[in-house]
C-alpha cells in the first residue's frame, strides 16, 4: 500500500503521550480526517522545531504521512488567530478536548464539528466568563448531535409524539426525551426544547444557540452532565471534576 501524505491540514492538539525519551505521540483533531494519532519524533528535544508549536487549543497546520494507526508528523506550523486561554478558560478547553477524545473514533471526519470546535476555542480565548459557559453547553449539544448520540429535541423519543409547549420533559440517558409530571432539576418545558432544536437545525448552529438560547443553555448543565457521563462511560469527566475541585478551594 502506498504511503499516504497529508499536507497543510488544519488541526488542533487534543492530547499527548510520551513515546520515548525524545518523542511524543499526539492525538490531533483535523478538519478533513477527524481524530488522528501522529508521532512527533524528537519533539521533546530543546532544539526541536516542534517543541514551541505543538500546544493545545492553538490552530495549527500539520503535514503527516504513513498508512498505519499512528502516522509520522512531518511539519507543524502555528497559524495564529488568538492567544492561549488561561485559568478557567484553559481548563474548559481541556474539557472540550476530553469530550472529543472520548466521543470520536479515529479517522472519522467531522469537518462541521471541527469548525464548531475552532469557534468555541476562540470564545474561550476571549476571556468573557458568560460566553465561556454558554460555549461549553452549546458545544456539548453539538458534539452529541454530530456523533449521533443526541435524540431529536422536538419529539418524545420513545413515542415520537410532538412536544406540548407548556409540558415538562426530561432528557434521560437511557430513554431520550420523555414527559415528566412536573418541573424537576433535569427538565425543561416543551417550548424550550423546541427552541434548542430550532437552533441546532440552523445553518450556523453554534451562533444560533449563543444568540437565541444563551440564557436557556445555563439550564442545560445538569441534564447534559448525566447524558455525557452515560455516553462517555464514566461517573464524572476528569476535567469537569478538576474544575469543581478548584471551585471548592
Amino acid at each position: 500500500m502506498a504511503t499516504q501524505r497529508i499536507a497543510d491540514e488544519p488541526a488542533y492538539v487534543l492530547h499527548r503521550y510520551d513515546w520515548s525519551e525524545t518523542s511524543l505521540i499526539l492525538e490531533v483533531f483535523t478538519r478533513h480526517h477527524g481524530r488522528v494519532a501522529v508521532v512527533a519524533k524528537g519533539a521533546k528535544r530543546p532544539s526541536s522545531s516542534f517543541r514551541p508549536v505543538l500546544l493545545p487549543l492553538q490552530p495549527l497546520s500539520l503535514s503527516f504521512g504513513g498508512d498505519g494507526d499512528i502516522r509520522t508528523l512531518k511539519s507543524a506550523e502555528w497559524v495564529g488567530g488568538h492567544v492561549m486561554p488561561t485559568g478557567e478558560a484553559l481548563l474548559s478547553g481541556y474539557y472540550l478536548n476530553e469530550l472529543l477524545m472520548r466521543l470520536l473514533v479515529r479517522d472519522d471526519p467531522h469537518p462541521h464539528l471541527f469548525e464548531v470546535y475552532a469557534a468555541a476555542v476562540r470564545l474561550l480565548a476571549s476571556g468573557d466568563p458568560d460566553a465561556m459557559q454558554w460555549a461549553l453547553r452549546a458545544f456539548e449539544l453539538l458534539v452529541l448531535k454530530e456523533t449521533g448520540l443526541l435524540p431529536a429535541l422536538d419529539v418524545q423519543t420513545l413515542t415520537m409524539k410532538p412536544l406540548e409547549p407548556e409540558a415538562w420533559y426530561a432528557l434521560v440517558p437511557e430513554a431520550g426525551l420523555q414527559w415528566v409530571p412536573q418541573d424537576s432539576r433535569h427538565a425543561l418545558q416543551g417550548q424550550q426544547w423546541l427552541a434548542l432544536q430550532h437552533a441546532l437545525n440552523a445553518p450556523s448552529p453554534l451562533a444560533a444557540l449563543l444568540r437565541e438560547c444563551a440564557e436557556l443553555l445555563s439550564q442545560m448543565q445538569r441534564p447534559m452532565r448525566s447524558l455525557l457521563n452515560y455516553h462517555c462511560g464514566v461517573g464524572a469527566l476528569r476535567t469537569r471534576q478538576m474544575m469543581l475541585d478548584l471551585q471548592t478551594l
